[in-house]
C-alpha cells in the first residue's frame, strides 16, 4: 500500500496552482515553468494590442498573477484568471499612457495611434481581419480574440470581463456588429470573405457563437 501511495505521488501532474503556490513561496523553477506553460497565451493576448511595450508587458502580467494569487482560488481556471490580469494591465498601460481615464468600450488601438508590430499577416485577408480589428474599441477587441483565438466560451469571457454572463453575451454581438462595420469600411467587396474565413484564420471555432441564438442571446444550451 505504500508502496503504491509513494508511485501515485511520483506520478501525481504538477498543475497551474501548485507551480504558482511554489512560485510565490521562492521557487524560480516553477516560475519559469508557469511561464513556459502560458507564454504564448499571454504573448497572443497582447501582440495586436500594443507596439514597443509587448514583452514588457507579458513579463508585468506575469508578475501580477503571484500578486494576485489570493484571487486565483475563485476561478475555475488559470487562463482566465490570467487573462483577466492581461486584461487589466493593458488598460492601466494605456490609461497611464495618456495619463487620463480612457473609455475602453469607445476607444480603439487605432484611435490610441499604437501601430502593433507583433502580428505578421501572410494573405490580405488576415491583414484585413487584423487592422479591422484595430479599429474596433480596444474591449470588443479583446472580447472577439477570446471567443476566437482563445476558443474562450460564455462563462470564461464573463470570467475574464469580471461581467454576468448576459453582459458577455451583449458584448460579444456588439463586437461582431462592430468588426462587420469596421471591414464595410476599409475593404467593403470582401467583408463576407473575411468573416467567413474568421474561425479558419484563428485556428479555432467559436464556443461562444454556438451559444447564441438566432437573436443574439444564450440558448438554452448550458456552458461549461
Amino acid at each position: 500500500m505504500i508502496r503504491v501511495t509513494a508511485e501515485l505521488a511520483m506520478t501525481r501532474v504538477v498543475t497551474d496552482a501548485d507551480l504558482l503556490a511554489n512560485w510565490s513561496a521562492g521557487s524560480r523553477a516553477a516560475g519559469d515553468e508557469l511561464i513556459e506553460r502560458h507564454f504564448a497565451l499571454v504573448h497572443r493576448f497582447f501582440r495586436n494590442k500594443v507596439g514597443a511595450e509587448l514583452e514588457d508587458l507579458v513579463q508585468q502580467t506575469f508578475l501580477a498573477c503571484v500578486e494576485a494569487r489570493a484571487r486565483y482560488a475563485g476561478h475555475a481556471s488559470f487562463k482566465t484568471f490570467l487573462l483577466a490580469i492581461a486584461r487589466n494591465q493593458l488598460f492601466t498601460h494605456y490609461a497611464k499612457q495618456r495619463r487620463r481615464a480612457l473609455d475602453f468600450e469607445l476607444t480603439s488601438v487605432h484611435d490610441l495611434g499604437t501601430s502593433p508590430s507583433g502580428v505578421v499577416a501572410r494573405r490580405e485577408d488576415e491583414r484585413l481581419l487584423a487592422e479591422a480589428l484595430r479599429r474596433v474599441p480596444l474591449e470588443a477587441q479583446v472580447v472577439l480574440e477570446l471567443a476566437y483565438w482563445e476558443a474562450c466560451d460564455g462563462n470564461e469571457i464573463a470570467r475574464v470581463l469580471d461581467v454576468p454572463l448576459n453582459t458577455a453575451y451583449s458584448r460579444l454581438r456588439r463586437a461582431r456588429i462592430a468588426l462587420r462595420e469596421r471591414l464595410q469600411e476599409l475593404a467593403p467587396d470582401r467583408v463576407a470573405q473575411v468573416l467567413g474565413e474568421l474561425g479558419a484564420s484563428a485556428g479555432e471555432a467559436d464556443p461562444a457563437a454556438s451559444e447564441l441564438g438566432e437573436d443574439g442571446d444564450p440558448s438554452a444550451r448550458s456552458c461549461s
